[in-house]
């Protein structure tokens, strides 16, 4: 592979001209454009010197050693490139590639039967043809009879993840294959690609309630000593972003999501993401531009639930930056988006349908809570789907838009709605989504209470929304709740006059969600109400440094946050 290095400076050139980083607060990101261009520089180098998988496929670099022919070998390289970065459908096409140039290649099938798992970090049952026909790939993989132990340990492995998936509980067979995978990489310590799959199974199969993060603490232990020697490879900087992929965590995976997107640039979710670091730790132009690439690519490969999740992330951004012209233009291109959106396309890219449904119920809910455009929120029609926790946002905005304008009645009719899903939920064992749809009914609880002036019961229902969700941690679905309880907690004391105490809920909901505009101007304004003028400041003052590209035509919030900063 040959750089053209002319053509990335004139590049670089065209980026930094660009009106997206000019203006306030521009400096700040501009070093960031600069930094993350080097870093570009020095991995595009280590690709480079590394062998590309196919003519100009731009995959990074894996090399997993098998006993198959030469060409099955290749093939099988590509497969196992392609499966790190969850291009499931073609890693399938890979593997199957495998087995036509080398009929005993066995341990294809096992490539064959992990990626038909599909997405590890996707909470919920997975579909029973898929489970079907993942257990019957691993059965060939036994019947075929691979050449050496170590293989016919992977295939043995990934059996667990599908054996008696009738009446096994889908927790029991993850951690079952969790534990066959330790046992492999124990075994073949020297197998890098042994310790890698072994450290994803460990991230993925953390319980979220977990807040020691043992699990992830361990992968990444062990992902980022590899990554050192590895530099190039696809899977060590995908699966570092998602261990680390918790607030007190995400730190520590910046390094990975700023060269993810250049070490397979062919992999839409390469370029999706290191978004999801940015988005945790508030480099809300970096997300931007990380999800524009990334629904661009996903639309390219037509994978379509994949353009839908970049693009959710995409409007979360824009709407904490105030960047609303551009949410509304992507909210518009919905339905546009869902006309090439096939639900029954189970096994494509990291995005299944569940992510589809997801942005699709979520993007609407976003627009108007984020812009507390509340008759609009009330007004969101919800749509029934095969997940019924994408219908519980709809419902979430609704009745809290319409508790926001006192009317009790509507609100009460969410209240009924979420409850009867959470319901649904429950007895379909879907716990985790149970637990995040009874958040929000709390939280909607609450706020109707409030509307009809029961003060003490509307903060009792707000704390045990604020102390469930604190339990537990967001799915990599979404780039955040609608709304995080924290901060409705904070909203609501402000609406009781008790601006220290709304201090108190904002300031620990920018500690999990750093950079959220809610969250900074309830922050500004609580402590300008409870007389704290320098917090008030500060506040208010990063509140503009996130917004430094916001709309011409500024939300109210930022021009009082313009007038506060402009008067001291």
């Amino acid at each position: 592979m040959r750089l053209c290095f002319a053509c990335l400076r004139s590049s670089l050139r065209r980026i930094m001209e660009s009106p997206i980083i000019s203006g306030p607060g521009s400096e700040m990101i501009k070093t960031r454009v600069i930094t993350g261009f080097i870093a570009m520089l020095l991995v595009a180098n280590g690709i480079a010197q590394e062998h590309p998988h196919g003519s100009g496929e731009k995959l990074g670099a894996v090399h997993f050693a098998t006993s198959c022919n030469e060409g099955a070998q290749k093939e099988f390289d590509r497969a196992v490139a392609l499966l790190h970065s969850f291009q499931f459908r073609r890693s399938i096409e890979g593997f199957n590639a495998a087995l036509k140039s080398d009929a005993t290649c066995g341990i294809a099938y096992w490539g064959i039967a992990l990626s038909q798992w599909s997405n590890p970090f996707v909470p919920g049952t997975k579909d029973k043809g898929q489970l079907q026909e993942g257990r019957e790939s691993a059965q060939r993989g036994i019947a075929a009879g691979a050449k050496t132990e170590r293989e016919r340990a992977y295939i043995a492995a990934v059996g667990k993840l599908y054996n008696s998936f009738e009446s096994a509980p889908q927790r029991a067979r993850l951690l079952a294959y969790r534990d066959a995978m330790a046992e492999v990489a124990a075994k073949y310590a020297e197998d890098h690609e042994a310790q890698i799959f072994y450290a994803l199974a460990l991230a993925a199969s953390e319980d979220p309630a977990d807040k020691t993060y043992a699990g992830r603490l361990k992968a990444g232990a062990i992902l980022e000593k590899l990554f050192e020697e590895e530099p190039a490879h696809p899977g060590l900087a995908h699966y570092i972003i998602h261990t680390y992929d918790v607030p007190s965590l995400a730190e520590r995976a910046l390094p990975a999501a700023r060269r993810y997107s250049e070490i397979a640039p062919d992999a839409p979710h390469a370029m999706h993401m290191p978004s999801h670091t940015f988005t945790r730790t508030g480099y809300w132009q970096e997300s931007i531009a990380s999800n524009v690439a990334a629904a661009a690519a996903a639309r390219r490969e037509n994978q379509i639930a994949e353009e839908l999740h970049a693009s959710d992330y995409e409007v979360y951004a824009y709407l904490q930056t105030a960047q609303d012209d551009a949410a509304r233009r992507l909210l518009a291109s919905l339905p546009e988006i869902a006309s090439r959106f096939d639900p029954k396309v189970v096994i494509a890219g990291a995005g299944g349908p569940s992510a589809g449904y997801f942005a699709l119920a979520a993007i609407p809910a976003r627009y108007a809570l984020e812009r507390q455009e509340w008759k609009q929120a009330a007004q969101l029609t919800p749509q029934e789907t095969p997940f019924p926790y994408t219908e519980a946002m709809t419902w979430f905005a609704r009745g809290l838009g319409a508790a926001r304008l006192k009317q009790a009645p509507a609100a009460q009719q969410s209240i009924v709605a979420l409850r009867q899903i959470r319901e649904r939920l429950s007895s379909a064992s879907e716990n985790y989504w149970a637990q995040q749809v009874q958040i929000q009914e709390l939280e909607v609880e609450a706020w109707a209470a409030l509307a009809e002036d029961r003060k003490q019961e509307a903060l009792s229902q707000m704390k045990s929304g604020v102390e469930l969700e604190e339990g537990t941690e967001k799915s990599a679905v979404t780039p955040g709740p609608l709304a995080p309880a924290r901060e409705l907690m904070g909203e609501m004391l402000l609406e009781i006059n008790e601006p220290a105490q709304a201090l108190t809920q904002f300031a620990a909901t920018l500690e999990k969600e750093p950079g959220r505009f809610r969250a900074l101007y309830g922050a500004a304004k609580a402590a300008q109400l409870s007389g704290n003028h320098e917090a008030s400041q500060k506040y208010f003052r990063q509140l503009l440094q996130v917004c430094a590209q916001a709309d011409k035509a500024a939300r109210p919030e930022i021009l009082e946050a313009r007038r506060a900063t402009s008067q001291n």
